[in-house]
């Protein structure tokens, strides 16, 4: 009897040994880009949020308060490339949502591909693909992990936050195109059924039948500057920037256009999200499924509107309410405590500087193709060299080579140095070899080295006040080192999410080291960001 009860006493040390030792993982990792979402928006509407959105993870989850993106430019594709790779544009090669290729003389989009072809419609809108980047993402990493058992799926408007989250190993990236989800043959040659049933449902235009009125009484929105404002855009159709906007009347050449500049593309997006679970059946896998969720509309409206608008505080208490739905689906569908979520941004955007001068702050634009032009014309001038600049993009001036011998190449970098310094927004101009020996203060100098590729980077930089941007006298974008662009929301939360807030400064690399190490895999090859272990210890 003794020896029996010692082997059964043995047998249950042995197994809860196996136990322990199993490695444990969510059956659904689920990542949510909001684009162009400043930090301060958890704040600034939160008075007005409900409890089950941005409330809830707040609440629930843990909060990294002090998140930074640590490179220049703070663009969309960088942002969301940074995200699930942990790297940075010097090494990804994602240095922009375009750049300038001097091997073939013209600009080059961040996920254009012409060996691929559109797959859900008769456009040129899905010839892309993850090609241009040079390391592995995340989402690539749990597909290695795995042996290729875990299903990786990417969606979003905007082909490039799509794609480059969904990285090269992916079982399918998706994004809009006049009014359909659309891929490439880099995925797959036919798009699922459940996709071709999903599109026919045109649900884009059943969105924009209605209008777009404040979903609480507009004397509510307290945060907010005047409705009728010289300086916002106005969405693609429509003559007026003002509420109700009158989607149902826009023309239908502009229908599905306009429809990205709605709130009610993100739910559009949301609604595709939960096709995709239910249909893929994500995490109902043998192993952890990866979902990329990115929504692009808040940038659309941003742009339009700016900061201060009506519009994109209606636009976030609306994003909270389909958070809120988002969540309560993957409660009842994964479990709760079953995934891990995490919602971040791309980037952050700037105040529209018309909005900041009747304020009195300083603040100003400029035309890149009149800048290209000035600097041509001072060259041609004072040094006798025709087309000497390629373009002026991403806050760089990119020479044209072939025009230059290495003698005047050195007097053209000279003069446009020299040009632009006498620009009173700029404050500091210098050539991308020579950032090392720039007098500039952190973080923008680490920002800048952290975002210069000598394969794809422009030949001289320039640096420019605060408040300051290229752009048009409408509406606003970003760019910048400043933290209005750089300073983004972190939030995780569910599977051994520890709940809680952190003001301890991470950055946009952290948040794919952090996730290996809580799914126990490799960190994507070109990652430089280090785990936040106070998310999940």
């Amino acid at each position: 009897m003794l020896l029996k009860k010692i082997c059964v006493s043995f047998f249950l040390l042995i197994l809860s040994f196996s136990v322990s030792a199993q490695i444990n993982r969510p059956k659904l990792v689920v990542g949510l880009v909001v684009d162009q979402m400043r930090w301060d928006y958890l704040y600034r509407y939160n008075d007005l949020y409900g409890n089950g959105g941005f409330k809830r993870l707040l609440g629930q989850g843990f909060s990294n308060e002090n998140t930074f993106i640590p490179y220049l430019p703070t663009y969309t594709a960088v942002g969301h490339t940074c995200v699930y790779t942990g790297s940075l544009p010097s090494i990804t090669g994602i240095v922009g949502n375009n750049w300038f290729d001097k091997s073939l003389n013209r600009s080059v989009y961040c996920t254009e591909d012409s060996t691929v072809q559109t797959v859900g419609s008769n456009s040129n809108a899905g010839k892309m693909s993850p090609d241009n980047l040079w390391v592995t993402t995340i989402t690539d990493e749990l597909r290695l992990g795995t042996n290729f058992k875990s299903k990786v799926i990417g969606i979003a408007l905007k082909d490039r936050g799509a794609i480059l989250p969904a990285g090269h190993a992916a079982n399918a990236a998706y994004w809009y195109d006049d009014g359909k989800w659309i891929t490439s043959t880099y995925y797959m040659n036919d798009l699922p059924g459940w996709v071709n049933s999903f599109n026919a449902k045109d649900l884009a235009s059943v969105y924009m039948n209605k209008d777009w009125n404040t979903l609480l009484p507009i004397n509510k929105y307290s945060q907010s500057t005047g409705d009728d404002k010289p300086y916002e855009s106005n969405i693609k159709g429509e003559k007026s920037v003002v509420f109700p906007h009158k989607l149902a009347a826009i023309p239908a050449s502009s229908k599905y256009e306009a429809f990205k500049t709605t709130p009610f593309a993100a739910t559009f997006t949301f609604d595709f999200a939960k096709a995709a679970i239910e249909n893929e059946k994500l995490g109902k896998n043998t192993v952890t499924d990866f979902l990329t969720v990115s929504i692009s509309s808040t940038d659309y409206i941003g742009h339009a509107f700016g900061p201060n608008s009506i519009e994109a505080e209606d636009a976030y208490l609306r994003l909270d309410k389909d958070i809120a739905d988002f969540l309560s689906y993957l409660d009842k569908t994964v479990g709760m405590g079953n995934y891990l979520f995490f919602l971040t941004a791309d980037h952050g955007a700037a105040h529209v500087p018309a909005f900041l001068n009747e304020h009195k702050i300083p603040a100003g634009i400029f035309d890149n193709k009149d800048l290209a032009k000035e600097l041509d014309e001072a060259i041609v001038s004072k040094l006798g060299i025709n087309k000497a600049i390629s373009t002026v993009m991403n806050y760089q001036v990119y020479l044209n080579d072939e025009n230059l011998t290495e003698q005047n190449a050195g007097e053209v970098k000279k003069l446009i140095i020299k040009t632009l310094s006498q620009k009173q927004y700029i404050l500091n101009v210098f050539t991308n070899r020579e950032i090392e020996t720039v007098t500039m203060p952190e973080p923008q100098k680490q920002m800048t080295i952290n975002g210069f590729n000598p394969k794809r980077s422009g030949d001289i930089q320039f640096s420019i006040k605060p408040g300051y941007f290229a752009g048009g006298k409408k509406g606003t974008t970003h760019g910048l080192w400043n933290p209005y662009d750089s300073h983004i929301p972190l939030l995780w939360f569910g599977w051994k999410v520890k709940p809680g807030k952190s003001n301890r400064q991470v950055f946009m690399t952290d948040i794919s080291p952090t996730i290996a190490a809580m799914l126990h895999i490799q960190m994507p090859n070109g990652n430089v960001g280090k785990v936040i272990e106070e998310v999940f210890k």
